[in-house]
C-alpha cells in the first residue's frame, strides 16, 4: 500500500509540473467515484451513466439518498450518491424535486454546532452544482435547486467541518472553472491529504471517465485557464 501511495505522488508532482491543458466533461456527473466498501444507491450500468436496464423505483430515491448519507460520512460515499440520485432524478422530475427540498430541510434544520451540519451544507451545495452540471447534459430540463449557491454552502460546509480532504476534492472539482487562487489551494489540501487516505488517494490516481483521459489528480491540479466543457 505505501509503495503505491508513494507512486501515486510521484505522478501527481509531474502533473502539476508537466500537465497540459485538456478539456473535461461534467465533472461531478461524468466520472463514478471509487467509494471502496461503502453503501451507495444501486447501479449496474458498466459506465459512468445510466444504460436503461435499471429497474430501481425512483420514487425512493428522496428516501433512500438521506438513509445513506445520514448513516455514512464519508464525504466520496456522498459525492458518489448524489452523483447517482441527479442521474437517476432526470428520469422522475418529482422524485428528484423532492429530495432537494428534503436537503434542504435538513440543512436549515442542522445547528452550526450540530456535528451534522457541515456534510449536510455539502449535500445540499454539492447536490445544486451536480443539478446544475446535467442541465449541460439534458438541456431544458428541470433543476429543482436552480437558485441555490452551491459553491457558497460547500465552501460554509468545509468552514464548518475544518480540514477535510476528501471535500477539498470536492470543492476542487466544482471550482475547475475557478476561481483559480481558489481551486488551486482545494487541490494542493485534497492531494496533500491523500497521502493518509487511501480511498481518496485511489480516487485521485483514476483516470477521468476512461483510460484515455487525464487523472483526476492532473485535472484538479493543473492550471483551470482551460474552462471545463459545458458541450
Amino acid at each position: 500500500m505505501k509503495s503505491t501511495i508513494r507512486s501515486f505522488f510521484a505522478v501527481v508532482v509531474l502533473a502539476v509540473v508537466f500537465a497540459a491543458p485538456a478539456v473535461a466533461g461534467p465533472s461531478l456527473l461524468c466520472h463514478a467515484f471509487d467509494i471502496g466498501d461503502g453503501k451507495s444507491l444501486p447501479w449496474i450500468s458498466p459506465s459512468w451513466n445510466l444504460d436503461g436496464s435499471e429497474s430501481y423505483n425512483t420514487t425512493r430515491l428522496p428516501a433512500d439518498t438521506l438513509s445513506i448519507l445520514d448513516n455514512d460520512s464519508t464525504v466520496l460515499v456522498h459525492m458518489e450518491t448524489l452523483r447517482r440520485a441527479a442521474l437517476y432524478g432526470q428520469k422522475d422530475p418529482v422524485a428528484l424535486k423532492q429530495l432537494v427540498l428534503r436537503l434542504l430541510a435538513r440543512s436549515e434544520a442542522a445547528g452550526a454546532s450540530s456535528p451534522s451540519a457541515g456534510l449536510s451544507a455539502f449535500d445540499l451545495g454539492y447536490f445544486a452544482e451536480t443539478l446544475a452540471q446535467a442541465q449541460w447534459i439534458n438541456k431544458g430540463g428541470a433543476n429543482p435547486a436552480q437558485g441555490l449557491d452551491g459553491r457558497a454552502l460547500v465552501k460554509k460546509a468545509l468552514q464548518l467541518r475544518g480540514r477535510d480532504p476528501q471535500m477539498e476534492f470536492a470543492a476542487a472539482l466544482i471550482t475547475l472553472n475557478g476561481p483559480t487562487s481558489e481551486q488551486q489551494e482545494c487541490a494542493k489540501r485534497a492531494i496533500a491529504g491523500a497521502k493518509s487516505d487511501p480511498l481518496l488517494a485511489r480516487n485521485l490516481a483514476s483516470h477521468f471517465m476512461s483510460p484515455q483521459s487525464e487523472l483526476m489528480s492532473e485535472m484538479i491540479a493543473r492550471s483551470s485557464t482551460t474552462k471545463v466543457a459545458h458541450q
